[in-house]
């Protein structure tokens, strides 16, 4: 009764400052994670232990599935050269670029665990971008890409955490081997995301007449997917994503417009609910891993997350202006796999680069870091990781989150101003 009271308040926190935060102007998520922390502090509020395997299982299967279903698949498919590289090599760059960093500057950090902490941030989260830049009017092809990126980047990350996991409780690593495994989750997951695809379209075939019933076999499909693609060792990222993607072109040529309408006020509604207690958790979890930190190292270990935020910003900025250039390059020399639309320009790819914030993902993955090894030793450097991984998740959020809506404006001024 106590967890369920808990809940209780917490919804009802997020539900009324989520409306003071559009009423002072100020990005919801930004308000959230504010509030989160000093509820976090309240002598008297019982411990929330974040449980990463329900954030897996309550948070990623719908919000994945909700941006698979809303994107538009032919922006999607003009940008997919972009979003590949940004969810696949620049998870892996980024994560090998934060390893460095903390193998040298931060003592006690051995190889596998640099590759541990580099894994846990190498994941952005397009949920915290787009809600930052909600009503900015950003262009549906910036939209699109930030979001492809998440559908895909989650599962990447995830594969590189696994590996560097195995490397720190002894696994011997081979490249080949965890090549090999990489293309094997992936495509497992893409497997059971088609199978799980024909099977819902199948049965909303056969009831299609009854709205209410498909509307709740489509709220419940990516559930069963993540779950389904989890048992099978693959990705249940890559799973629900493809099950959006086929339903969302499916479910327009079947349901009429009253029903997709129906379907997308019960989804807004759901999607609203999670984002806000999304930010409200992370913020909430602050005061929890401070509680395991030496308080005399606090700023040191602060000073860390900055700097792995540093090298995270550098590294994306480095490779999506790379992208910019070899997207020029390969249009110049008439690949027909580089159309126009495909290009990006200064602006596009300035706003990607910022909008490469961490979120719930790299929380959930910290805090799931065992606390023995596999002999019952403790799992070296624990706490020091998992504060430094939530601390970098903060400051991309409050940082950049701040930041972001002005620079679009900026821009969107600079453009208005050269088009007059």
């Amino acid at each position: 009764m106590e967890n369920y009271s808990i809940i209780l308040f917490l919804l009802g926190v997020m539900i009324i400052f989520s409306g003071i935060a559009e009423k002072i102007r100020i990005p919801v998520p930004i308000v959230l994670i504010a509030v989160g922390i000093a509820v976090g502090f309240i002598p008297s509020l019982p411990e929330i232990e974040l449980d990463p395997e329900i954030v897996f299982l309550l948070f990623l299967p719908p919000l994945l599935y909700d941006a698979a279903f809303n994107i538009r698949f032919d922006e999607f498919k003009t940008n997919m050269n972009t979003i590949g590289t940004l969810a696949i090599s620049l998870v892996f760059l980024t994560a090998t670029g934060i390893a460095v960093m903390a193998h040298y500057i931060i003592p006690g950090m051995t190889w596998p665990l640099a590759f541990v902490l580099g894994a846990i941030l190498s994941a952005t989260d397009a949920v915290a971008a787009t809600s930052v830049t909600k009503g900015l009017g950003l262009s549906h092809k910036t939209l699109t890409i930030l979001e492809g990126e998440s559908l895909v980047n989650d599962a990447s990350a995830l594969v590189a955490y696994r590996f560097a996991l195995a490397a720190v409780t002894g696994t011997a690593f081979v490249f080949w081997k965890a090549s090999l495994e990489f293309v094997i989750v992936l495509a497992g997951g893409f497997a059971v995301g088609v199978v799980m695809g024909w099977v819902l379209a199948f049965l909303l075939t056969r009831f299609k007449q009854n709205y209410w019933v498909c509307i709740s076999l489509m709220l419940l499909m990516p559930f069963i997917a993540y779950l389904l693609a989890e048992d099978f060792h693959v990705s249940g990222v890559i799973a629900v994503v493809i099950l959006g993607l086929m339903i969302a072109r499916f479910s327009r040529k079947i349901f009429p417009e009253h029903v997709k309408q129906q379907s997308k006020s019960i989804w807004d509604i759901i999607i609203f609910l999670l984002n806000g207690l999304m930010f409200i958790f992370i913020g909430l979890e602050f005061p929890y891993v401070l509680k395991g930190i030496d308080k005399t190292h606090v700023w040191v270990y602060v000073l860390y997350a900055l700097l792995a935020v540093i090298v995270a910003i550098v590294i994306r900025m480095l490779r999506v202006y790379l992208q910019k250039v070899n997207l020029q390059r390969a249009f110049r020399k008439k690949d027909k796999r580089v159309s126009e639309d495909a290009l990006l320009d200064f602006k596009t790819s300035l706003i990607i680069t910022w909008a490469g914030m961490r979120g719930i993902v790299s929380l959930a993955v910290a805090l799931g870091l065992p606390k023995t090894l596999g002999d019952g030793t403790p799992f070296p450097e624990r706490d020091i990781i998992i504060f430094i991984s939530v601390v970098a998740v903060l400051i991309t959020l409050l940082g950049q989150g701040l930041t972001l809506p002005w620079l679009v404006r900026t821009l969107q001024k600079k453009g208005a101003h050269r088009a007059g």
